[in-house]
Formats: C-alpha cells, structure tokens, sequence
C-alpha cells in the first residue's frame, strides 16, 4: 500500500508531540518492516528541517534525523506542473493542495494526515493516522 504521509505526522513522530506520537511512531515502524510503501514530498522537507531546526538547536542532530529519515521514506518529487495544478484545486491550503496533486499523479492509496478539514475536495483518499492503523 502506497502512503503520503503529511509533514505533521512525521513532526509528531520525530518531536515526539503527545499525544499523536504514538501513532506516528507505528507509521514509521510500518515503514521500516516494509508493510507499507511510505512516502513524503521533495517540498516537506524544508519544512522539515526548519521545525526539527527551531526544537533541536542543532545542524548536525536535524541532519541525522533527516538521514535517518531518508532511509525510511521514498522521496517524491514535486514538478512545476504539479505547482500548477494545485492552484486550480479548490482547497484552503496551497502547501496541502501540492501535496495531493503529488499524491495523485504518484497513484498514492492515501494521504495520512491529522489536518482531515484541510484536504477537503483532495483528489486523493484522505485517512487520520488512528483511522489508518484500524485498517490493518
């Protein structure tokens, strides 16, 4: 199963943000025993870096971490078209429309998100990351 998995999941895991982590924790362990074919965008990961940055305090730690994040987690990459085509979606967040227009042209199963309301009118199914997990 393919899955694009919003930059608030992967914060939540790699922050250890209560009281999402845990499930954000099993995403990422669904990922390293390869029961599912994770992925974030090429765009996530300056926002990323900036967050782990600012709680961190520390180049080389965020540099791990993204490492570390690497490893676990296909890159997608994001195209001027994709930038394009998420003008034309009638969504409240641009950042979140780039998103599932990468999902979409990438054949992704499911965007795994906390932020349901702001992919309203997403090509693309859209699942929290409990609601998920329930699934398996």
């Amino acid at each position: 199963m393919n899955v694009l998995i919003d930059t608030n999941v992967i914060l939540d895991a790699m922050l250890s943000r209560s009281p999402f982590k845990e499930a954000a924790e099993k995403l990422f362990l669904l990922a390293a025993e390869d029961k599912i074919e994770a992925c974030i965008t090429a765009s996530s990961i300056t926002d990323i870096y900036y967050l782990l940055k600012k709680y961190l305090k520390n180049d080389d730690h965020c540099k791990e971490a993204l490492l570390k994040l690497f490893a676990l987690f296909k890159i997608l990459d994001v195209t001027g078209t994709d930038c394009e085509k998420a003008l034309e979606l009638a969504m409240p967040d641009y950042e979140d429309a780039l998103l599932a227009v990468c999902a979409k042209r990438n054949k992704m199963d499911f965007i795994i998100t906390r932020n349901l309301k702001d992919f309203t009118n997403a090509p693309v199914k859209i699942i929290s990351p409990d609601d998920f997990l329930s699934t398996l």
